[in-house]
Formats: structure tokens, sequence, C-alpha cells
């Protein structure tokens, strides 16, 4: 079954709804911001973040005015990041076609994934909720500072497990921590309901980027070049569980492919095999399994409708089996 599908059929005319909302807030008369933001958004996106704002919500009570436009705001925060990841990473695919900066340079790129920010913060006062607000220029922040410390430990070829949970937690933890808090309080949750919706969030948010980076060690439409995050310089989970448990002359000889940036396509190669045959893979799918049980135990102690507590478990299913 295709949990996303069944999620997306679920919550048909809400994800309507949200593409009129998201329409509204980018719409310009300006051709030159127009092309690029068209452009931006002119894809079948799978809308991860808007839907795990609804079904936040409607545990916590009805979709309101407010939550699309909350749904609206992480929506348009999160493609500005991606925008911007791109120009940094030098990343030439996006989805399986060329990358905004690719196709309009860097220059407009960044101008433009500037103001899809300020979007965002314009969209999250419609929320009429000051804490929100709050919370998308504390994300703004926290996007920000995940992403420069993703980049130093590239270049500094710092290779620690804590260090990379740190990364994630910064960014796609603290963005779906963001949605499930939104959902919440848009539906009129309060205090200790809030803080539950928080940690379901953010545990959710550091399985996805788990699952997400076994992407790529392995050939697959996955969106993005096999071997990208080696070749930009990102060690992550499979990578780093391996270089710490596999014979240390074998890890020598890997750690030094990293330090010396030799990132040639045999090289990547190399160490994408060295990975999966030192545990890494295993190991990470055993990490992301840890936190979705937790998450499945959040979810079984909602006091919510039966109906909403199974669309959030398909979530949960979505996030473990999703082939990208």
């Amino acid at each position: 079954m295709d949990q996303n599908q069944f999620i997306k059929d679920s919550l048909r005319e809400e994800l309507i709804q949200f593409e009129n909302y998201l329409r509204k807030s980018v719409q310009n008369d300006n051709p030159r911001i127009t092309d690029i933001v068209g452009y931006i958004f002119d894809t079948n996106g799978k809308r991860i973040r808007p839907i795990l704002v609804f079904l936040s919500a409607k545990a916590c009570g009805q979709i309101t005015s407010e939550t699309y436009h909350g749904a609206v705001t992480v929506e348009l925060l999160h493609t500005a990041s991606l925008v911007h990841d791109d120009v940094v990473d030098e990343s030439e695919i996006r989805r399986n076609r060329p990358s905004t900066n690719a196709v309009y340079g860097n220059s407009r790129a960044v101008l433009v994934g500037d103001y899809l920010l300020s979007l965002a913060l314009k969209e999250s006062v419609k929320t009429n909720d000051m804490d929100i607000v709050t919370i998308i220029a504390d994300l703004g922040l926290n996007l920000a500072e995940g992403e420069l410390n993703q980049y130093s430990l590239a270049n500094e070829v710092v290779i620690d497990e804590e260090e990379y949970f740190k990364v994630i937690e910064k960014k796609t933890a603290s963005l779906m921590e963001a949605c499930t808090v939104i959902g919440a309080k848009t539906a009129g949750a309060e205090g200790d309901a809030v803080k539950e919706f928080a940690e379901l969030g953010r545990i959710l948010g550091v399985a996805f980027q788990i699952r997400d980076d076994t992407f790529d060690y392995y050939h697959a439409d996955v969106g993005k070049p096999t071997g990208n995050d080696i070749r930009e310089g990102k060690v992550t989970l499979p990578l780093i569980y391996s270089l710490r448990n596999a014979p240390e002359n074998l890890a020598q000889e890997m750690l030094q492919i990293i330090k010396s940036k030799d990132y040639t396509e045999e090289n990547i190669e190399t160490l994408l095999e060295f990975s999966k045959r030192n545990g890494g893979i295993k190991y990470a799918y055993e990490k992301m399994n840890e936190l979705l049980l937790q998450a499945e135990n959040i979810v079984d102690n909602l006091s919510c409708d039966d109906e909403i507590k199974r669309l959030l478990e398909y979530f949960l299913s979505y996030l473990k089996d999703r082939v990208f």
C-alpha cells in the first residue's frame, strides 16, 4: 500500500484548500518573480509537512483557517531552505529535474529563497498567534544554524555521531516539530498537549532524515544522484558507524579518501560499498526503528479519534517504508 497516497486521499479536501492558500500566498504581479516561483512550485510534492500539520490539528480538534496559514508557512520556509541548500551544495538536481540555481543561477536562487522566507513570516502572522510567529522565527534560525554546522563539519572533516544528530535536530527535526506544534495550537491545544506533539514532531524529523540519508547508498530513483551526500563531503550515519566499527586498517583507508576529498566516482562507490558491508545501513535502520517505536507509543496514547490515530500510524509507516 502507498501510505502517503492513502493519507492524501483521506485529506483530499484539506489538501485542495491548502493548494489554494499556497497559490494565494505566492501571487505576485512581477513576472520576474512569478516565473521563478512558478518553476519552484511546479512539481507534485509529497506535501509531507502540511499533512503533518493537518493530522496534528485533527488529533487536537478541528482544522481552522489559521491551520491552513500555518501549513503554508512551513511549506514556504521548507522550500526556501531547499533553494538555499542547493546553492550551498552546488546541487544541479532537485526532485528529478534541474534545481532552481541550475536554471536561474545562484544569485537569483538566493534572492528568491529570501523572498520565500519573507513570505513565510508574512503568512505566519495570519495565524493570529504570536507564539507561532516566534516558532517560525526560531525555526529560521535553527535551519540556518544547522546548515552552517553541516557545512563546517564537511569542510573540517568532522566524523562524529553526536554532531550528526545535532545537525538533524537543528534542520529536519526542528521543522517537523514546528509542523506538529502549529497543527496542535491552531486547533486549540495548550500546555502538555502541545509539548506531546512537539516531541512527536521532533522524533519524526530525526527518523525522516536518517531514512533520507540511506537513499544516498543505493541506485534508485530518489530525485538526486546516488552518492551525492558523500560527493558534497557530508558524512552521514551509515558511514559514521562503519568508520567506527570496521577493521582499523580498512577504516583508515576510507578515512584518507574523505580527508583528501578525493571524490572520484570510483572512490564514492568504494565508500558506499564500505558502509553497506560494515553494518552502516543496518545500524541506521535500527536507529530509525527505535525512534519510530517511540513515536508509535506517543500516538497510541493520544486522546483522539481512532481514524486520526490510524492516519498517524500510516504516516509512521510511510516514513519507515518510503523509497524516495
